[in-house]
């Protein structure tokens, strides 16, 4: 009983770590380690709200360290830059937990100067959203796969 609770254990950690660094990877991870999709999907959701709140609290440095080291032209171009410019912090909150990663999105964020409390409740927003999405949508592709 003691392995199994420990086995049960490593798996949940291996999803939300595993969604500390990517959102993607970590739900056909839960499926793939036998987790029900519930779990999976908040699992996976805890992990990017934790990398994206470990960010943002180190955002002040981090944000002075890139703009020393990238030029302002730099930062204000490509996808995240557009989005930032037609949605502010609510679409790059709700959009980059998809496009660039909730570590990734945060940092983004907080060099475009986002206030740290309205990133966060927004990439949290993002994360839920798309971690939901994320998860209905394998687990409707392993049910329609198995019922072949």
């Amino acid at each position: 009983m003691t392995e199994d609770v420990l086995t049960e254990g490593l798996k949940w950690l291996t999803v939300a770590g595993t969604s500390v660094l990517e959102l993607w990877a970590a739900i056909p991870l839960g499926f793939a380690l036998g987790l029900h999709p519930l779990l999976t999907g908040l699992l996976s959701a805890l992990g990017s709200i934790i990398s994206a709140y470990l960010v943002i609290q180190v955002g002040g440095p981090l944000r002075r360290w890139m703009l020393r080291r990238w030029e302002r032209k730099n930062k204000q171009s490509g996808k995240m830059s557009t989005i930032w410019n037609k949605y502010g912090v609510v679409g790059l909150g709700f959009i980059s937990p998809l496009i660039t990663g909730a570590p990734l999105g945060a940092v983004i964020g907080i060099s475009f100067g986002a206030a740290p409390g309205r990133l966060l409740l927004w990439m949290t927003v993002g994360i839920l959203f798309w971690s939901f999405v994320l998860t209905a949508a394998v687990a409707l592709g392993i049910a329609s796969f198995l019922s072949a």
